[in-house]
């Protein structure tokens, strides 16, 4: 089921976390066993680091067993294969950053000032990107189809239409909304980085002059 878009007429709510898709190879279930879901996480963030420090093409089931110091036998078991590991890892990706900006620490998560968090929502999806571009834009293509319409779009969306809303922001907000992820887009983020050669702090400082003109100086809607 999709969300509906947010309007200018009724604020918007935040949704509870949401994985990228459902029943993808390697998504703990529900009614998975505490242990299971466990040694599930403990693989997702060795898989995670690898990426990390030694880029995407590092990521092979071979190399994720000896960082995890378990058997191939395991990681397979767990997700079937690269692929299924991939869309483990992008959906693990996800729900560290929701978790973050939805129950998060200011300035991402609640108690800042709008316009804050907004600027930290920018700030660290762009660093996510930096460490991460080729999962964001492998997820991006692979959903081109419904990329707009999809849950994992429309969380972001209806974030930043809250956001935008509590700042008191004039205008179309779902219209704005889309603006301001446009330029948080994989693509875009790594050809900055990786073609024009800015760095991620002053893509990171372009979002945020951008993010002050679309919001006014006034003072936070209640």
């Amino acid at each position: 089921m999709n969300y509906p878009t947010p309007s200018a007429a009724e604020p918007p709510r935040e949704r509870p976390l949401l994985r990228i898709g459902a029943s993808l190879p390697g998504i703990a279930e529900p009614t998975e066993r505490a242990d299971a879901a466990r040694n599930r996480q403990l693989l997702l963030d060795a898989a995670q680091d690898l990426v990390r420090e030694h880029g995407v093409d590092s990521l092979t089931m071979d190399e994720l067993a000896k960082r995890a110091g378990v058997g191939k036998g395991t990681v397979f078991r767990r997700f079937g294969n690269r692929s299924g590991l991939m869309h483990a890892l992008l959906d693990h990706s996800e729900q560290k950053y929701q978790g973050a900006f939805m129950f998060g620490p200011p300035p991402l998560g609640p108690g800042a000032p709008p316009v804050d968090r907004l600027v930290a929502f920018g700030r660290v999806r762009i660093l996510d990107i930096e460490v991460e571009g080729e999962l964001y834009r492998a997820a991006e293509v692979s959903e081109a189809e419904n990329r707009y319409t999809g849950r994992p779009y429309n969380l972001l969306k209806t974030h930043v239409a809250m956001l935008l809303q509590q700042a008191g922001t004039p205008g179309e907000i779902p219209l704005l909304a889309d603006g301001l992820l446009a330029t948080l887009a994989a693509p875009l983020v790594m050809y900055q980085l990786n073609v024009l050669g800015y760095d991620g702090k002053r893509i990171g400082d372009n979002w945020e002059a951008f993010v002050r003109r679309v919001v006014p100086a006034a003072a936070p809607v209640e």
